[in-house]
């Protein structure tokens, strides 16, 4: 597929800030110009943003309703009240129920935790969670990741005695349930300086706050910042701010002292000995807990969560690997399948948006067949199949196109929907499928652009091979953790061509390891370019290309060295960036 080069640009402003950077704190322009670019402008912020500090979070009260919820916790602890901790299957659920759990289990034992069924309850508060928490004599809710629209099951829960305490971080509707408190800091009345938590962060500041009221020192918190990274990396929210901050200690926390059940999943993700980034838990870690809730039962993963034994931590784990594996297998099946239902359409050209639907497809896993469809075919892509009486569906987006919105557009004909502007859930009645796919064709026909249909790739600076040096990975490492909001930064090169030594590599032959040089160096710089194999005849018959990359460390048999990652290639006659 052809993607679109596209330069970042200064404006005159930004180049004097850029400069003023250089000059004060000694940078090279390189970063000071990244550092620019991600709205960083002044020596304080470049200290900040390179050393963050936990003494930097901010004031939990500030959160909407959160004197109330913690008022009402310690009244539920001074009482000796059961107390379930109610969240969501996926990483981000699982992970704020953990952290929660893990924070008040020394101070109470009548703590239970719920984790709904993806398939027998759907997302969110359920009716057979309110039903399990009055059997269980159970008056307090702690809702994680969820609650923000379950007006009718919390007032359905307020019928009968129970409290719900809900820290979400979805966008609320304009009615909000009528819950003891409600911690979110998306709420139109808001005044908290951050609206970018995840579910489990919302769950950290609630306890943080908790902590402050009853004079338990910050460093009891500390440990459980590995659920915080864990759940940002994975539920894919901004890395800035508070957040930046909860993710650099938590992978700290991660990769100094983790937690006897993470540990597990780090020896079953290979990770062991390695230094855990972000990249580790979106592509290892997080699909590991998520196929708990995706196969199973999120339940799973909350058990090797809060787990303080090896022998429980090792079985837990291994039972996820194992889920993680089937994931994989029915993820390729039904990828194939829906890319089938695609190739059946009249002309792929014609549509905008795409909507596949098939009954036998496992719930669990369309998200990431819906998220395959929209890398393959680079719209906006709807994966439905059928749970219990509904058809339900997860959405994905490409840029410039708001899911949310165009899901919400739809909603007298939804049953539920949730999300934000990459990514939603659905459902409907089949009744108006018909209707739901013509609607969101429509909307999709009328709001992407053709331009929006050809991936982009945003490149941060152009720079010479000789730049792709020590001194520049030090100074790139300083950036971390990468991710939304902070982008991992994409170079771009001109007129490279081969040393006399890359090469085809790969059991199929299907990658490239390239040896480049240019007018700037003698010596090669390497790289890998994964699946671009068509390109080798071109490059080692000495024709320049551009390219376009991020900067690694590859570490092998113990030596470390800088590698570019490929992310593009093209012949260098070729225009180069928009």
């Amino acid at each position: 597929m052809t993607k679109r080069w596209c330069l970042k640009t200064h404006t005159e402003e930004e180049a004097r800030t850029q400069e003023m950077l250089e000059r004060e704190m000694k940078l090279i322009p390189i970063i000071s110009r990244l550092l620019v670019q991600r709205g960083i402008t002044t020596s304080d912020e470049v200290k900040k943003f390179f050393k963050p500090s936990l003494s930097d979070l901010h004031d939990p009260f500030l959160m909407p309703d959160i004197h109330k919820a913690v008022k009402r916790l310690n009244k539920a602890l001074g009482n000796n009240e059961k107390i379930l901790i109610y969240g969501d299957y996926d990483v981000d659920g699982t992970s704020a129920v953990s952290l929660v759990y893990r924070f008040l289990r020394p101070y109470s034992t009548m703590l239970d935790y719920y984790i709904p069924d993806r398939y027998d309850e759907g997302y969110g508060i359920s009716y057979k969670g309110i039903d399990y928490a009055e059997e269980k004599g159970i008056k307090l809710v702690i809702a994680l990741d969820c609650g923000i629209k379950a007006i009718d099951k919390v007032k359905y829960a307020k019928e009968k005695g129970i409290d719900f305490i809900i820290c979400d971080h979805h966008m609320p509707d304009d009615e909000l349930p009528d819950a003891l408190a409600i911690l979110d800091a998306k709420r139109i009345d808001s005044v908290y300086p951050y609206e970018h938590l995840s579910g489990c962060g919302v769950g950290f500041k609630f306890m943080q706050a908790f902590a402050m009221s009853n004079d338990i020192p910050f460093g009891m918190l500390e440990c459980l910042l590995e659920l915080t990274a864990i759940s940002i990396a994975s539920d894919i929210v901004p890395i800035t701010g508070e957040n930046r901050i909860l993710a650099y200690f938590g992978l700290k926390q991660l990769n100094g002292n983790p937690s006897v059940g993470i540990k597990g999943i780090v020896k079953t993700s290979g990770l062991l000995g390695k230094e855990i980034t972000i990249s580790d838990i979106v592509f290892k870690i997080g699909p590991r807990i998520n196929a708990s809730g995706r196969m199973m039962n999120g339940r799973e993963a909350v058990d090797l969560l809060l787990a303080r034994d090896e022998k429980t931590a090792s079985e837990k784990s291994a039972n996820i690997d194992q889920y993680n594996e089937d994931r994989r297998e029915m993820d390729r099946k039904i990828t194939e399948e829906a890319n089938a239902i695609i190739d059946d359409f009249k002309d792929i050209d014609d549509h905008k948006g795409i909507v596949v639907y098939n009954p036998d497809w496992h719930k669990g896993v369309i998200g990431i067949v819906a998220s395959r469809l929209t890398e393959k075919y680079y719209r906006p892509a709807v994966v439905l199949t059928k749970s219990s009486e509904l058809i339900t569906g997860s959405a994905r987006s490409i840029g410039g196109f708001d899911m949310y919105k165009a899901i919400e557009n739809c909603r007298d004909l939804l049953e539920n929907f949730g999300g934000h502007t990459y990514a939603a859930g659905l459902s409907l009645r089949e009744e108006n499928l018909k209707d739901f796919i013509e609607r969101f064709n429509k909307i999709a026909s009328e709001e992407v652009t053709p331009e929006q249909m050809i991936p982009q790739i945003d490149i941060d600076s152009v720079i010479k091979l000789k730049e792709v040096n020590n001194a520049l990975m030090n100074d790139l490492k300083k950036m971390s953790p990468f991710g939304p909001n902070n982008d991992k930064p994409v170079f771009c090169s001109y007129n490279v061509r081969d040393f006399g030594t890359s090469r085809v590599v790969g059991k199929e032959g299907a990658h490239l390891k390239l040896e480049l040089i240019d007018d700037s160096s003698k010596t090669p710089t390497h790289a890998i370019a994964f699946g671009m194999s068509e390109h080798a005849q071109y490059i080692t018959d000495g024709n320049p290309v551009d390219i376009c990359y991020t900067i690694e460390e590859n570490i092998y048999n113990g030596t470390t060295s800088i590698q570019m990652m490929i992310k593009d290639i093209r012949p260098s006659n070729s225009t180069n960036c928009e």
